[in-house]
């Protein structure tokens, strides 16, 4: 059983925020209480009840598998990983704007990523419930040529290249020359003309459609959760609210059945593992929970407002 559970956090830990160290993901990226999601059943009688209940365990698994299904419940073990979903660089990588977490973590410590307006450059900030995060479309590398030959252009960018001649509008259809007197196409002409010349005078000829490139291990990670909702024509998205689960579905990505075995030895891992305190020094060192400060705020104005209040009584 100890190793069935080590494997499974393990795996889970390595699709799950590899890059946070296990130390920091047990102290900060747990949740304050972990979801049951084995329920514990008493075996009630003698010596002799409990034997024939152990030599009958698989028969009993399976009657606890068809109670759950008939029950509905839902898969609330993957909820354990919340917080690392609520990561900005995570949340960057679910948008489908950069192709790994590596990656966002780049742009948000390089300057070019945006947190409701200001620029942020903490990629350990736990987003809050409608937070707004772009990014520069400059800095996204789909839409640069990449120098490995494996990724696919999208939009067929370079035949299109090579196709386009913008001097395609450089001179009067056909059918325009037949409705228009000579005196009418002079002034047609003279925009022509002064189109041309501004656009040479611009440098290279500025394509009206836009390069897009995927690497060729994309698809496993190409969609967008329920609980964001991206803009790619502003290059931006909205952390809408938390990830929830119901039942026969988590909002949590995972590769791996958000109600298995896998899941549930993860869980019970960490639950008999993960710390129960946190000092002052460590509470200091803790990374940005925007949803935290929030709440914090919002209880410090109301106990603003309660002395505000207690204050105009007694003056009555």
């Amino acid at each position: 059983m100890f190793q069935q559970r080590w494997k499974s956090k393990a795996v889970m830990r390595a699709y799950h925020g590899d890059f946070i160290k296990e130390k920091v993901f047990k102290r900060w990226f747990l949740p304050e209480t972990l979801p049951d999601v084995r329920p514990k059943r008493k075996v009630l009688g003698d010596d002799k009840a409990s034997l024939e209940e152990f030599a009958l365990r698989k028969k009993k698994e399976e009657d606890l598998a068809e109670e759950e299904a008939q029950k509905g419940m839902a898969p609330v073990g993957s909820l354990m990983f919340t917080e690392v979903e609520r990561r900005i660089d995570v949340f960057l990588f679910r948008t489908c704007f950069v192709h790994s977490v590596y990656e966002a973590r780049r742009l948000i410590i390089h300057g070019d990523v945006m947190l409701n307006g200001k620029k942020h450059q903490n990629a350990n900030t736990r987003l809050a419930p409608g937070d707004m995060v772009s990014v520069k479309p400059e800095a996204i590398r789909f839409f640069k040529k990449p120098s490995d030959p494996n990724w696919y252009d999208v939009n067929n960018y370079e035949q299109m290249v090579e196709h386009f001649d913008p001097t395609e509008d450089d001179e009067i259809s056909e059918a325009d020359a037949e409705n228009l007197t000579p005196v009418e196409q002079a002034p047609k002409y003279a925009e022509l003309r002064e189109a041309k010349q501004a656009r040479n005078s611009e440098g290279p000829p500025k394509y009206p459609f836009t390069p897009f490139y995927l690497p060729h291990f994309a698809s496993p990670w190409l969609f967008i959760p329920a609980y964001i909702e991206p803009n790619f024509a502003t290059c931006s998205a909205i952390y809408v609210r938390h990830p929830t689960a119901r039942p026969g579905y988590s909002e949590i990505p995972t590769p791996y059945d958000a109600d298995g075995e896998v899941v549930r030895f993860a869980w019970e891992w960490y639950v008999e593992r993960r710390p129960r305190m946190r000092t002052t020094a460590q509470l200091a060192r803790m990374p940005e929970d925007r949803a935290l400060a929030q709440r914090e705020s919002i209880e410090e104005g109301r106990k603003g407002l309660r002395k505000d209040v207690l204050r105009n009584s007694r003056r009555i």
